[in-house]
C-alpha cells in the first residue's frame, strides 16, 4: 500500500490524502495578528446586480428613493439568482454601469447607494426557535436574505439547499488553503458559536445526521475555538470538527469530500447525488444572521494582506465598498503598490483600479509590490514532463487539455472533461515552461459555453419554426372543413330555393318533391297511396289549379264574349273536378281522413295572411344569407354582421307569431 492509498489518521476520523495537490508559500501569518477591525462608513457603496452565480438581481428601487440598511433593493430575477440589500441607509443616487471585479474588466449594472451616516436599520423579522419552523419556510428565508456561497462560487445558498435530494451528511469547509487569505480563519477565532449556530440550522434545513467541520492542521488557534464552541452547543453528537494535513487545494468541494469521506464525485455529477452538502463557515454564519437575528447578507469578512500595505489585517466590510477606501484604513502606500490582486494568488485575479467594489464572493484584496508578485516569465515550450498531471487535484491530463485549447478541438475538451477543472492553478504553478495553463481553459470554457448557447438559442428556433408549420397546417384544414361545411349548406340552400321554384310553377312537382326530401331525411310517409290514387291525385291538383287560373282570369275579364266562354270553360272544370274528387274520394278511406286532417290544419289563407307568409320567406332567406356571410367573415365584420343576424332573427319571430301558427 503507498502513501497515495493508505488511510491517515491526524484526527479521530479517518481521513483520505488528496490526489495530486501543491505546497505553495502559505504568506497567512502577516494578516491574523490583529483582531476583525471595523471600517468607516465609506460615502458611496457600489453595489453590482451580480455578485453570484447565475442571473443578475432585478432592481426594486429607483434615482431618489431613500432607503434604511437590510431593505430590500433588487430581487432575486430567477431560480439561480440572489436578492440585494441596502448596506447601510441613504439615498439612491444611481443605477449605471459600473467596474466589478472579474478578469475581464467589464463593466455591469450597479446600484448607486450614497450613505447619509445614521446607518439606520430597517425593521428585521428574527426567528425565536427555528425548529419551529418547517425546513421549506427557512429555505425561503434563506432566500430573501440573499445569501450566496462565501467561500468564492457565489452559488446561491437557498438552491443548494433544495436540491430534492436526500442528504445525510452536512460538510462545513474550514479549510481556508488558499495562501494569503486568513478570512474564515479569524471567523473561526471570533465566531466560533455562530458558525456552530448556523451549521445546526444548516442541517435541520437539509435533515442531515451528522456535520463534518474540515479544517487544515495550520490554523491551531480555529481548532481550539471550534471544538470549544462544539462542547458547549446542544447539537455536539451530530458534528464533529475534522483536522487534517495541510494542502492546496484541500479547500475544493470534490477534494475536501474526497478527503472527509474517502468517495469521489463522479464527473458532471453533484455532490448532492451522493447525499451530501457542502458550505462555507462564512456561509454557516450568514444563515444563523438571517434566521436568529433576521439580517440580510449585507457585510462580509475579507482579509487585506500583501506587502504594499502598513497593517494586513481582517475586516467587517460592507457590501459595495470601494477597495481603496479599505486599503486606506490598512496603511497603504500607493508607491510600493504594483499588483491588486480580487482573491488569492492561485484563484484570484488582478485589477488595474481601485474603485472596484467589494462583493459577496471577495474574501480578499492582496496590494502587492513588484518584488512581491514579479512579472510572470514568458511562456516556453512544453517539454511534456508531467508534472501537472502529477499534481493535479481531478485528476485530468493538463497537458492533453493545453494541446487541444490551443487547436480549439472542443469536442475533444469535452472528452478530456474539462468542466471537471476547478481551475485551482496547481498546473500552471508547478510547471517549469511557465504556460499559463489556467487562463486556456478558462478560455476555452468560455467558448464551448457561448457555443452552447448559440446551439440552444437555434434549437429554440427551429421548435418555433416547426410549431409555426404545425399550427399553420392544423389552421389551414380548420379552414378546409369550415370551406366544405359552408359548400354544403350553400349546396342545400340552392336545393331548397329550386325546390320553392317548383312550387311556384308546378304543384304537383313541388308535393313530389318535398315527399322525396321527407323520404331523403327519413320522415315517415302521412298516407301510403296506390299507384292509381296517386294518379287521380295528380289529376285533381291539375284540374284545381286550372280551375283557380280560369277564375282570376274571368274575375278580370270586361269583354262579354270572353266572359260567357271562360264561364263555360271553369263549369267544365268544376265538373270534372267533381268528377276527380269523387273518384279520389271512393278510393280509401285513410286518404280521404288524411285530405280533411290537411283541409282542417290548413285553412284558406286571407290575402293579408299571404303577405306575410311572404314577407315570412323573404326573411327566413335574409337570415339564411346573414349566416353564409358571417361564416366567411373577418373579426371586422363579425360584429356589424352579428348584430345584422339578430334583427333578421327577430323580424322572422315577428312574423311567426303574426300567422299565428298557420306556418
Amino acid at each position: 500500500m503507498n502513501a497515495q492509498t493508505k488511510l491517515i489518521a491526524t484526527s479521530e476520523r479517518k481521513i483520505w490524502p488528496l490526489t495530486g495537490g501543491v505546497h505553495p508559500a502559505e504568506n497567512k501569518h502577516q494578516s491574523t495578528g490583529m483582531p476583525i477591525a471595523s471600517v468607516p462608513l465609506p460615502e458611496t457603496l457600489v453595489l453590482p446586480l451580480l455578485q453570484h452565480a447565475g442571473t443578475p438581481a432585478e432592481p426594486v428601487v429607483a434615482v431618489g428613493d431613500k432607503v434604511l440598511k437590510g431593505q430590500l433593493i433588487a430581487r432575486a430575477s430567477g431560480v439561480v439568482s440572489a436578492a440585494l440589500h441596502a448596506p447601510s441607509s441613504g439615498v439612491i443616487t444611481a443605477l449605471e454601469s459600473r467596474p466589478i471585479p472579474h478578469p475581464s474588466g467589464f463593466s455591469e449594472p450597479c446600484i448607486i447607494l450614497t450613505t447619509d451616516g445614521a446607518d439606520r436599520w430597517c425593521e428585521l423579522a428574527a426567528v425565536n426557535d427555528y425548529r419551529r419552523l418547517p425546513p421549506a419556510e427557512l429555505v425561503a428565508r434563506i432566500r430573501d436574505a440573499g445569501i450566496s456561497g462565501m467561500g468564492g462560487a457565489g452559488f446561491p445558498t437557498a438552491l443548494k439547499l433544495s436540491s430534492g435530494l436526500p442528504i445525510h451528511t452536512l460538510i462545513l469547509n474550514g479549510t481556508e488553503c488558499e495562501p494569503y487569505i486568513t478570512a474564515d480563519d479569524m471567523l473561526m477565532r471570533e465566531q466560533a458559536q455562530a458558525i456552530i449556530a448556523g451549521a445546526a440550522i444548516l442541517q435541520y434545513v437539509l435533515g442531515a445526521g451528522q456535520c463534518l467541520i474540515g479544517i487544515e492542521d495550520n490554523k491551531p488557534e480555529a481548532i481550539a475555538a471550534m471544538r470549544a464552541a462544539l462542547a458547549e452547543s446542544v447539537d455536539a453528537d451530530k458534528m464533529e470538527i475534522v483536522v487534517f494535513p495541510t494542502i492546496y487545494p484541500s479547500g475544493g468541494e470534490k477534494q475536501l469530500i474526497q478527503i472527509l469521506t474517502g468517495q469521489e464525485v463522479p464527473s458532471g455529477r453533484l455532490p448532492a447525488d451522493l447525499g451530501m452538502v457542502v458550505q462555507n463557515v462564512g456561509t454557516a454564519v450568514a444563515v444563523k444572521e438571517a434566521i436568529v437575528d433576521g439580517k440580510p447578507l449585507i457585510s462580509r469578512i475579507t482579509t487585506l494582506t500583501g506587502a504594499a500595505l502598513q497593517k494586513p489585517h481582517n475586516v467587517h466590510a460592507l457590501i459595495g465598498t470601494p477597495a481603496h477606501h479599505l486599503l486606506q484604513q490598512a496603511g497603504l502606500h500607493e508607491s510600493q503598490l504594483s499588483t491588486l490582486v480580487f482573491g488569492g494568488p492561485m484563484m484570484g485575479f488582478s485589477v488595474d483600479r481601485l474603485d472596484i467594489p467589494v462583493t459577496k464572493t471577495a474574501n480578499c484584496l492582496i496590494a502587492a509590490t513588484q518584488a512581491e508578485f514579479p512579472a510572470a516569465p514568458d511562456p516556453q515550450a512544453c517539454i511534456r514532463c508531467g508534472h501537472c498531471a502529477q499534481a493535479c487535484p481531478s485528476s485530468l491530463l493538463p497537458q492533453q487539455l493545453y494541446w487541444h485549447a490551443r487547436a480549439e478541438n472542443y469536442q475533444q475538451l469535452l472528452h478530456h472533461n474539462l468542466f471537471d477543472c476547478i481551475e485551482c492553478g496547481a498546473c500552471a504553478f508547478v510547471c517549469p515552461s511557465a504556460i499559463p495553463l489556467v487562463q486556456y481553459y478558462r478560455a476555452s470554457k468560455g467558448a464551448i459555453r457561448t457555443l452552447e448557447a448559440k446551439q440552444a438559442q437555434s434549437e429554440r428556433s427551429r421548435a418555433r419554426y416547426e410549431n409555426r408549420l404545425a399550427r399553420m397546417a392544423q389552421e389551414s384544414a380548420e379552414k378546409e372543413a369550415k370551406r366544405q361545411a359552408n359548400a354544403e349548406r350553400a349546396a342545400r340552400l340552392k336545393a331548397a330555393k329550386a325546390q320553392e321554384q317548383v312550387a311556384e310553377d308546378d304543384p304537383v312537382q313541388a308535393a313530389i318533391a318535398r315527399a322525396k326530401a321527407r323520404k331523403a331525411a327519413g320522415a315517415p310517409a302521412k298516407v301510403a297511396l296506390s299507384g292509381e290514387q296517386k294518379e287521380l291525385k295528380i289529376q285533381l291538383s291539375m284540374a284545381r289549379a286550372q280551375a283557380k287560373k280560369t277564375e282570376r282570369a274571368l274575375s278580370a275579364c270586361v269583354d262579354d264574349e270572353t266572359t260567357k266562354k271562360l264561364t263555360s270553360n271553369l263549369a267544365m272544370l268544376n265538373e270534372q273536378v267533381a268528377k276527380l274528387e269523387q273518384a279520389f274520394e271512393g278510393g280509401s278511406a285513410e286518404v280521404q281522413a288524411e285530405e280533411k286532417r290537411v283541409k282542417i290544419a290548413r285553412p284558406a289563407l286571407s290575402d293579408d295572411e299571404k303577405k306575410r307568409k311572404v314577407e315570412l320567406a323573404m326573411a327566413n332567406a335574409a337570415v339564411k344569407k346573414l349566416q353564409r356571410a358571417l361564416d366567411g367573415a373577418s373579426d371586422d365584420d363579425a360584429a356589424t354582421l352579428k348584430q345584422q343576424l339578430a334583427d333578421a332573427e327577430q323580424r322572422v319571430a315577428g312574423l311567426k307569431l303574426a300567422l299565428e301558427g298557420r306556418l
